[in-house]
């Protein structure tokens, strides 16, 4: 990738991750107090910030967001120069945020329904099975990594018909270039789909641990994989891709995804 100058390539984005990122705050903030003065018979959403719950968010983010790094990482490959990346910017950490707030809508409303609640957590668990799957592509491959692939894949192609709906193809094959408004909108959508899905798997915890941290946690997080993307994109994705990194995030998703249908199955009895 042809060396950029410092500036404008690598400053004006650079200090707009942190605008947006900020700016997205305040829309979270403002649909939680919406949502709580909706709130009658459910209990209200804290608006306290807990610094530990909001590295949660990030932590947890940031071990998985694989697909978001190779994703942006390929976009910015593809369209070099400040303007685009601005624009991947703006639309990757939109469509991130706007599927966390649908999602965060989804729950509030549908947390008192019990059997709602519990489609919603196994369709989660489901999720976070595939992307397990997913992620031990970059894992080092042995015995019992090979035996725990097999058992998730072949739980993912049982579900395959479901989740093909739900997980997108970020793939770039037979892409053409296109446009700085069509740019914006291609950066949006896959994430948007990403973010759904991503914090979707992640309601299981919302039951010991405060959303709205964990929600800030995620959007901080999202800042950061931008911020080391746009300072080097193939150094932060030889990162993600990781093995012991990959290794852990598919077990952690795992663990999640149990949880999670434990839960699910508490709620159908």
């Amino acid at each position: 990738m042809k060396k950029e100058k410092l500036y404008p390539d690598q400053i004006l984005p650079l200090i707009l991750t942190f605008v947006v990122c900020a700016f997205l705050v305040l829309i979270l903030f403002l649909e939680i107090v919406l949502l709580n003065k909706s709130a009658i018979s459910r209990i209200p959403i804290s608006t306290i910030v807990r610094i530990g719950e909001v590295g949660v968010g990030i932590t947890i983010y940031l071990k998985t967001s694989i697909d978001f790094a190779i994703f942006i990482g390929r976009l910015m490959s593809e369209y070099v120069g400040w303007k685009n990346r601005i624009m991947i910017e703006i639309g990757t950490a939109a469509g991130n945020a706007a599927g966390t707030l649908g999602i965060l809508v989804v729950w509030d409303l549908f947390r008192e329904v019990p059997f709602l609640m519990a489609i919603m957590i196994s369709l989660a668990a489901l999720v976070l099975i595939r992307m397990a799957e997913d992620g031990l592509d970059h894992a080092k491959v042995s015995g019992w990594v090979i035996g725990f692939k097999k058992v998730l894949h072949t739980i993912n192609h049982i579900t395959a018909p479901l989740l093909s709906r739900i997980i997108p193809d970020i793939s770039f094959k037979g892409k053409k270039k296109v446009g700085y408004k069509s740019l914006f909108i291609f950066a949006f959508t896959i994430p948007f789909i990403l973010g759904l899905d991503d914090f979707a798997g992640y309601i299981p915890l919302f039951n010991v641990i405060n959303v709205f941290g964990f929600a800030i946690g995620v959007f901080v997080g999202h800042m950061i994989l931008n911020i080391f993307l746009f300072l080097s994109p193939k150094k932060t994705i030889q990162v993600v891709e990781n093995p012991v990194i990959s290794l852990f995030g598919s077990v952690a998703f795992v663990g999640l995804a149990l949880w999670g249908l434990y839960e699910a199955i508490h709620l159908f009895l």
